[in-house]
């Protein structure tokens, strides 16, 4: 039966699920996650090893060696939204996560431009996570820099790094998307394998550069490097960029619940784990690069980032051979963002909600995954790369506007969930887990770490959107590519509002629930293998 002929009477009873079943939905993604492979799918969109070197030497361009600051100060931000979503993972464990809990707190309406942020932002991550290629394969050997050839500038922020920036991300693109069409065991093992690469890579590097210093850890305490004009707070924020680009993702393993098992056990530690072990070892990441960096004012650091801290400390051989297993993060962080967008996509086009979603609501009886959206994310990202291929301000452009959307995205759940919490004066209803546990609960520390993670997010997403000529216009003249950010999310919200209300969509009846209605079933009925 089509997901959009299910009548009322067809669908679960309201508010009672399985661990099989999610609320008001036929079970039709298949189950093929364990829980090393959900934290794999959160870990590698955070993927350290994949933003921190992609980002590295804008964050410490526009901060010198203080902007190591910034990264704390997000985590303690971002830490206090994943716990709030753990909450929510642990009582929907259902595809389309930031969609679906969403419009379970505030309603169809708000879900769905959540939703539809979220995919936009979705395929503009996927789009900045494939650029990453630059910043790591020229490293590895010259004639992957294919437009101007070996002896091109490789950077980003030059003509011809840019241009092959988008060559090489479109072909990494076309790899994802068909390790996404294999099936969810193709993906789960292809992102498992990635992970504990890339874990083992960041154990490497960081003591191997650790045992290398120029200087002291004091050095995170001044601003060496900086090479800006004015004030340096509005530096220190714009160097921010870097830690809150990485720092996304970790829901993840809520987009996935579907396919993992026992996913109201598994799901909210992932979230949290992810996110705790991604905090701590980029942490590690950047203040080592900072202190076995032979030089912090030759203008190097800031144009070639932890490569070239590699290549210069470490030599050829085992700077490259370092250089590979960011290579192998890459492919894992593309990989998975691609993953959790075509899970969005198809999450809100089996509730009617997307154009054309008789097709995009489809799952593959052969491969069990949703074909057709993966393919479509893939497409948009690729998109999103030519549209901007003559733009040398792509990389920090992109990379500002997609994480941007996602705060917005992630604003959409927290906000109504906080005021879920003030209009009940209590927690989010109870209930247990496949083992027969309590869900994870914050208590009565529900409303601090939500107020807290408001505010953080309303702050950040603020900052993000600033206009600063230094993200978004590297032409220094161009006054549409320095409002580009507002301009495009203004454009995104009038064309999906044109769509909502010209078809008035009437979502299905699964998506009215809401958290006062939450039923558990008897732990016998969801008990499952781990």
């Amino acid at each position: 039966m089509n997901r959009s002929e299910l009548t009322p009477a067809s669908r679960p009873a309201e508010g009672v699920t399985t661990s099989a079943t999610p609320v008001g939905y036929h079970q039709e993604l298949r189950r093929g996650m364990g829980g090393f492979a959900s934290f794999a799918a959160g870990f590698s969109f955070v993927s350290i090893l994949t933003t921190v070197f992609q980002l590295f030497g804008l964050g410490f361009g526009l901060g010198g060696a203080a902007f190591f600051w910034t990264w704390p100060l997000v985590f303690a931000g971002q830490l206090l939204v994943a716990l709030c979503f753990a909450e929510l993972a642990a009582r929907w464990p259902i595809s389309g996560a930031i969609y679906q809990w969403s419009s379970r707190l505030a309603g169809t309406t708000v879900g769905w431009f959540t939703g539809w942020i979220m995919i936009i932002g979705q395929i503009l991550t996927v789009a900045a996570a494939a650029i990453a290629a630059q910043a790591v394969l020229p490293g590895i050997w010259s004639g992957f820099q294919i437009i101007g050839g070996p002896h091109a500038d490789p950077s980003v922020a030059s003509p011809t790094g840019a241009q092959n920036a988008v060559l090489l991300g479109c072909l990494l693109l076309v790899i994802t998307t068909v390790v996404n069409i294999l099936g969810i065991r193709q993906m789960a093992a292809a992102t498992s394998v990635g992970v504990m690469i890339e874990i083992v890579g960041v154990i490497v590097l960081v003591l191997v550069l650790f045992f290398l210093p120029e200087r002291g850890p004091q050095v995170v305490a001044h601003n060496t490097g900086w090479a800006g004009e004015g004030g340096y707070v509005g530096a220190f924020l714009a160097s921010s960029l870097m830690a809150a680009y990485v720092m996304v993702g970790f829901d993840s393993a809520g987009e996935l619940a579907e396919e993992t098992h026992s996913p109201r056990r598994t799901t909210p530690r992932t979230i949290l784990r992810a996110l705790v072990i991604s905090g701590v070892g980029g942490a590690l990441l950047i203040l080592s690069g900072l202190l076995a960096a032979s030089s912090l004012t030759d203008g190097n650091l800031a144009a070639g980032g932890l490569s070239w801290v590699l290549t210069d400390r470490l030599g050829s051989v085992l700077g490259r051979l370092l250089l590979c297993c960011v290579a192998v993060a890459v492919f894992a962080c593309t990989l998975a963002v691609q993953t959790s967008g075509a899970r969005m996509i198809y999450s809100m086009a089996r509730e009617g909600a997307l154009p054309f979603h008789r097709y995009l609501g489809k799952v593959s009886a052969r491969t069990g995954t949703p074909i057709i959206t993966s393919i479509v994310v893939g497409a948009g990202a690729a998109v999103a790369l030519l549209v901007n291929v003559r733009q040398s301000s792509i990389f920090t452009a992109l990379s500002s506007l997609c994480i941007a959307m996602l705060y917005l995205a992630y604003l959409g759940v927290t906000l109504p969930l906080l005021v879920a919490r003030i209009r009940r004066t209590g927690p989010l209803p109870d209930g247990v887990d496949e083992t027969g546990r309590p869900l994870f609960s914050l208590g009565r520390w529900g409303i601090v770490v939500n107020t807290l993670a408001v505010l953080f997010q309303v702050g950040m997403t603020v900052n993000l959107l600033w206009p600063r000529a230094e993200i978004y216009d590297l032409t220094e003249g161009t006054w549409w590519l320095q409002w580009s950010a507002l301009l495009f999310i203004g454009v995104s919200l009038a064309v999906g509002a044109g769509y909502f209300l010209t078809r008035r969509l009437h979502l299905r009846i699964a998506l009215r629930h809401v958290p006062h209605t939450h039923i558990e079933p008897p732990v016998e009925a969801v008990a499952e293998p781990a």
